[in-house]
């Protein structure tokens, strides 16, 4: 299954950029990945940015209400998605106000990271590792251990 990882702007923060980037790579060894950085100067802007990169692919929207997802059942959600014919899934990370409710409700489905509030770079990283370890638990690889 192809993953479309959309972001509002890129890490700046070494650590963040270098775990992304690590991240990135492994991932792309258990899909096709395309990513996508978009700008805008208001949380408007932003959303429909995200919404234009997502194209006709169904969103995942990374936001603090969404579902919470333990490794093992992030990997069974993308299993289902990819055996029920979805050839393309896009998530994305909103800018510092998130994503205006009119994309949230049209998005297919909110996921949570957790009840933290975690700072934009640090999110990203999270993203690209939780997708990862879902990716090894489908291939029946340790990793996730």
């Amino acid at each position: 299954m192809r993953l479309h990882l959309i972001t509002v702007g890129e890490p700046k923060l070494t650590y963040a950029r270098l775990g992304w980037e690590e991240y990135e790579k492994r991932l792309r060894r258990y899909h096709k990945l395309q990513v996508t950085r978009v700008s805008g100067r208001t949380q408007a802007q932003e959303s429909e940015a995200v919404r234009r990169a997502a194209g006709k692919a169904p969103l995942v929207l990374l936001d603090p209400r969404g579902r919470q997802f333990s490794s093992p059942d992030l990997s069974a959600y993308l299993d289902a998605q990819a055996v029920g014919g979805v050839g393309e899934l896009a998530f994305a990370i909103g800018g510092p106000d998130g994503h205006t409710d009119e994309l949230r409700s049209s998005a297919h489905l909110l996921w949570g990271l957790g009840q933290l509030t975690l700072p934009h770079d640090l999110a990203m990283v999270v993203l690209v590792e939780a997708l990862y370890r879902a990716s090894t638990i489908s291939a029946g690889e340790p990793y996730h251990r």
